[in-house]
């Protein structure tokens, strides 16, 4: 039976303490949460990076943290799929975006990085946007700087939500594994009713809207 080919699952954040709980860094806490699933600690270290490996069903992936801050994540991701020889379609990349309101996720097949200073960086490391990443909505600022507001915790009305929001984003990760990118965008695009489960967007005629890959050209990410 020919073996099957690996994943690279990259969670883009800051290293630290004093940035574990800041929005920017909502990637590295959903790689946490598949971690635990999975009954694994990131604690090995290698190419820039603290990393583990499990498997998601039949799926072999390595779970990856950057440790070169934010804005370098390249380096590290292109040593990755360099060493492993994973080709850029095996690679995940979930992100903090500033675009999509606090809760929402939007999982794209590719597409431009938007100003995301960590997907721009990956992107002109490894040559290609063709990877499919989970974009977690952190909302945008009212008012002040997008910086510090990526940078700063979550407010107290949101903390109680995160791990709800890290959940689902990790529930987006393991169906993308599994079962596709396809299956997680239909899955997962949707707007979620305050309280409830995500409902399919509703069409004009009543028909749900399948959020399909030609669509992601377009995608705004973070900024």
């Amino acid at each position: 039976m020919r073996a099957r080919a690996l994943w690279l699952i990259v969670g883009l954040g800051n290293p630290g303490p004093g940035y574990a709980r800041s929005r920017h860094n909502v990637g590295f806490l959903v790689l946490d949460e598949i971690a635990r699933r999975l009954h694994q600690r990131i604690s090995r270290r290698r190419a820039e990076a603290l990393y583990a490996t499990a498997r998601l069903g039949e799926e072999p992936v390595t779970l990856i943290k950057p440790l070169s801050f934010m804005n370098e994540s390249g380096r590290p991701v292109a040593e990755w799929l360099s060493t492993t020889g994973a080709p850029p379609a095996r690679l995940l990349v979930i992100h903090d975006d500033l675009d999509l309101p606090f809760g929402r996720l939007r999982v794209v097949a590719r597409g431009g990085h938007g100003g995301h200073r960590g997907v721009r960086d990956i992107q002109e490391a490894i040559g290609t946007p063709l990877f499919p990443r989970v974009r977690v909505g952190i909302g945008r600022p009212e008012t002040g700087d997008d910086i510090a507001f990526v940078l700063g915790p979550f407010a107290e009305t949101e903390a109680p939500l995160v791990p709800d929001l890290v959940g689902r984003a990790a529930d987006a990760v393991e169906e993308i594994v599994v079962r596709g990118v396809a299956s997680a965008m239909n899955r997962f695009n949707v707007r979620r009713r305050p309280g409830g489960r995500g409902e399919p967007v509703e069409s004009t005629r009543g028909a749900p809207v399948e959020t399909t890959s030609e669509e992601v050209k377009a995608c705004p990410s973070t900024r």
